[in-house]
């Protein structure tokens, strides 16, 4: 009896060595395209590593694009969505408000982002990155931006990262001389800030 559960285990972990590795998708901006750094430098390729040391095997895929809206996100995700994925980590909406467009737009857009991901690939996990906007855009527009990604977490059964930039944000010593985007030890940080919540979902 004890041989046979031995073999149980045995081939458990054979299995389970030889599984193929999760397909992580980042789609975003210039937060996650690493602007101003190499890709290597990136938070992805960072939560990908340790990821990968912490015996969770995944391939990363970094779809950050600089400048992009959460309506050119959605006007490229087919293209992006031809490769099976099984985690899709969605980290949209900053441009749209530092532009201070319609925050109903920027709502449908990423509802309609995630509804394309999810009618493409049903099984696959959805992470929302939640991000603030400057309070110079006014308390409303500022309260109501917050709200959107928590909401959309809610409402999709989604994991959420509450602040993609906590402990990031606001520090001159973690950010490029542009002040909103971190420098190779802010995407330590975030990468560290991701991987929290990624982890638990493999």
């Amino acid at each position: 009896m004890v041989v046979k559960y031995v073999l149980i285990i045995v081939c458990a972990l054979c299995l389970q060595a030889g599984a193929p590795p999760k397909v992580i998708l980042f789609y975003g901006d210039s937060l996650t395209a690493g602007y101003g750094l190499s890709t290597e430098e990136a938070f992805p390729a960072l939560v990908e590593k340790k990821l990968n040391e912490s015996g969770k095997p995944v391939k990363v895929i970094n779809a950050g694009l600089s400048g992009e809206t959460s309506a050119g996100g959605l006007s490229r995700l087919d293209w992006i969505l031809r490769q099976p994925i099984d985690i899709f980590v969605l980290e949209l909406g900053p441009n749209d408000g530092l532009r201070g467009l319609p925050l109903a737009q920027t709502r449908k857009n990423l509802q309609q982002i995630i509804d394309k991901v999810k009618t493409k690939y049903p099984n696959v996990k959805i992470v929302i990155a939640g991000m603030l906007v400057p309070p110079n855009m006014g308390p409303e527009y500022t309260a109501e931006f917050r709200k959107i990604f928590p909401e959309l977490a809610k409402k999709n059964n989604a994991a959420l990262i509450p602040f993609l930039l906590q402990d990031v944000a606001g520090n001159e010593n973690l950010n490029l001389s542009d002040g909103i985007h971190p420098n190779t030890r802010g995407h330590e940080i975030v990468a560290e800030n991701v991987f929290k919540v990624i982890a638990p979902l493999l």
